[in-house]
């Protein structure tokens, strides 16, 4: 009998996350992650998701998943691989995606906007008819899934895979960044069509009922009534990472397709920025404190930090301590990973939580 609970326990890590291009994202760290889950795991809170590879990790372990992020392009990705249980994208659906759209006149912001900055205008063309075929599609599930493999092919297109610098077509042009990557200078439908497979494969049903949120996980937390077992909290590591708003702002602009934004500096950011609290070193303290009174109701917190972030980790776990009896595990970098947080030499943390007995 041992053979097959010890199988089943483990029958949903057949499933691959589609690897992203996500700056902190935490894809790298899952095994390290996963020595300091609690056991008897049943509903787990990702409140800061991002990529999603922590909530994808949850779900294939079988856990009731429910993932949060305050950028909606992330919880496309939520909506996508996480709540979704089956739909996936097929032949029928990418005919009304790739067909000339209806609605081709009403959309034109990234044309409008991006061209000459992020691409060429056939590509910015492109990309805003397929937005407006999305709603076409017919449920929001392989809505979402759209959205996502879309702006994944747009991180794919551009040198570094983020949208905070203005070299995008200036770097297509250099034949040794082509050579390294030859993806900039390919179609992005080509690039659709190739990564999404890879998203198709990763849907599948642990038999939960998962779910994904676009909030301030602030806001979202007094609205749980039913009980959750493990909170991971993955914060931007304020002082020390990428800006996440200035460095993805244009896939939150085409997932909003805003039209009543203002967009600012060479890059075209949207402006006002959506509020986080947890970026700016007036307000983080503050942040920080409210997130673990208002986490207090679950019994077990773990939370990914790094020795270069504001607060440093000894106030961190001083703000903690009210709450929880903390353990903290390093893990030094051996390579540069993107933001200075993620240098060679310097370490990410796990701050283990635990309720005193």
């Amino acid at each position: 009998m041992l053979a097959p609970l010890l199988f089943d326990e483990y029958k949903y890590l057949a499933y691959k996350f589609p690897e992203p291009q996500y700056l902190g994202a935490k894809v790298n760290h899952l095994s390290w992650i996963a020595k300091y889950l609690p056991s008897n795991v049943h509903t787990a809170l990702d409140a800061f998701s991002g990529s999603q590879s922590v909530s994808f990790y949850f779900k294939q372990l079988g856990y009731k998943t429910i993932s949060n992020d305050f950028l909606n392009f992330n919880n496309q990705i939520g909506k996508a691989l996480i709540e979704n249980k089956q739909e996936i994208l097929k032949k029928c659906d990418i005919e009304i995606l790739f067909q000339e759209s209806p609605q081709k006149a009403e959309f034109s912001l990234m044309s409008d906007v991006f061209t000459g900055i992020f691409f060429q205008k056939e590509e910015a063309d492109f990309i805003d008819n397929f937005r407006a075929n999305i709603p076409l599609l017919s449920n929001v599930y392989k809505q979402a899934l759209a959205l996502t493999v879309m702006n994944r092919s747009l991180t794919r297109k551009i040198t570094m895979g983020h949208f905070g610098h203005t070299k995008a077509l200036v770097y297509a042009k250099d034949p040794d960044r082509i050579k390294r990557n030859r993806s900039l200078i390919r179609p992005i439908k080509d690039i659709f069509l190739e990564i999404l497979p890879k998203y198709n494969e990763a849907i599948f049903d642990n038999q939960q009922d998962n779910l994904s949120y676009n909030e301030n996980i602030l806001d979202l937390l007094p609205k749980f009534k039913e009980d959750i077992d493990l909170v991971y909290f993955d914060p931007p590591y304020c002082d020390s990472h990428a800006d996440y708003q200035s460095f993805y702002h244009l896939l939150e602009t085409y997932t909003e397709y805003w039209k009543d934004k203002q967009f600012v500096n060479g890059t075209k950011r949207y402006e006002p920025q959506r509020y986080s609290g947890f970026d700016k070193k007036s307000q983080i303290i503050n942040s920080f404190r409210k997130l673990f009174e208002l986490s207090d109701f679950i019994p077990n917190w773990i939370m990914s930090y790094n020795n270069r972030s504001y607060p440093d980790i000894e106030t961190m776990v001083e703000l903690i301590k009210p709450f929880r009896e903390v353990q903290v595990k390093h893990k030094i970098y051996n390579n540069s990973r993107g933001g200075k947080g993620s240098v060679a030499g310097s370490s990410e943390i796990l701050l283990i939580c635990t309720r005193y007995n």
